[in-house]
């Protein structure tokens, strides 16, 4: 007959978790013997070593009873119902792992492997980190919003990369976002680049997906993050306004002013993304 140190030792758990799967009624607990101690036999071992065995195998204390009360078919059962539930779990996991893999990478978290290269398209044309940084919280808008249909947007944001005008761009817009602030200068060479671009795409009837969906939400989600991550960009607002546009996000003219030949208006948005 056994101690509970030794019971505990043999089944290779602690004391503590043999009173406790006796406080649950997992475990009978014996009755004192005349010196005051339990004793337990070889059944009380075999019991506890199956208790063990199913814990570590993910097994919960609640349903470890119903098990071993079982016959031999509805044993056989809870134990497949068991080993779907511990396969469901190792899937979970696996995602995780490959969540947590995809974090380390960076930008990989939570955008297409399309936008990652062009992302890096950029780091490899010089581009401030920071300005990087600004288009993939851009993208993630984006990509949230049109899961699905973002792809298509990258065959030509990888061809106007090709566009010496919009290599300039970003890297003035690089200047800006690591220079101090109050140099108009660039700013204005910002707003002259990309009042062109729009006078272009204008000009050649190019309309914005936004448009085409009805759907202008993350246009204006992105104008509001540019906002948010530096106060210059309210003045890059105004000098689009002068150059008679509304914004940087969208392909959309101002009213015409008094005094200036009338221009039209876009029926669509249109914008750098």
């Amino acid at each position: 007959m056994l101690t509970i140190g030794q019971l505990a030792a043999y089944a290779g758990v602690t004391v503590r978790a043999v009173r406790h799967y006796h406080q649950i009624g997992l475990l009978p607990e014996p009755e004192r013997d005349a010196s005051g101690y339990r004793r337990y036999g070889a059944t009380a071992v075999v019991s506890l070593i199956k208790i063990r065995t199913l814990a570590d195998a993910g097994v919960p204390l609640s349903r470890i009873g119903h098990l071993l009360e079982a016959d031999s078919a509805s044993f056989a059962e809870g134990v497949r119902r068991i080993d779907d539930r511990l396969r469901e779990e190792i899937a979970r996991l696996e995602n995780s792992r490959e969540q947590i893999a995809r974090l380390a990478a960076g930008d990989g978290l939570v955008l297409p492997p399309e936008i990652v290269s062009y992302l890096d398209r950029l780091r490899g044309l010089g581009v401030s980190e920071r300005i990087v940084e600004g288009e993939r919280d851009g993208w993630i808008l984006v990509s949230a919003r049109w899961p699905d249909r973002v792809r298509a947007f990258m065959p030509g944001k990888f061809a106007q990369l090709e566009d010496p005008r919009i290599v300039r761009l970003y890297r003035v817009l690089s200047e800006i976002i690591e220079g101090e602030p109050g140099d108009d200068r660039l700013l204005v060479e910002a707003a002259d680049i990309m009042a062109g671009l729009f006078e272009q795409a204008y000009a050649d009837g190019q309309a914005e997906f936004g448009a085409t969906v009805g759907d202008h939400l993350p246009f204006d989600l992105l104008e509001s993050l540019a906002l948010e991550a530096d106060p210059r960009a309210e003045r890059m607002l105004e000098l689009m306004r002068e150059r008679g546009w509304n914004g940087w996000t969208r392909m959309e003219r101002l009213p015409k002013r008094p005094g200036r030949p009338a221009r039209g208006r876009a029926g669509s948005r249109s914008g750098r993304r």
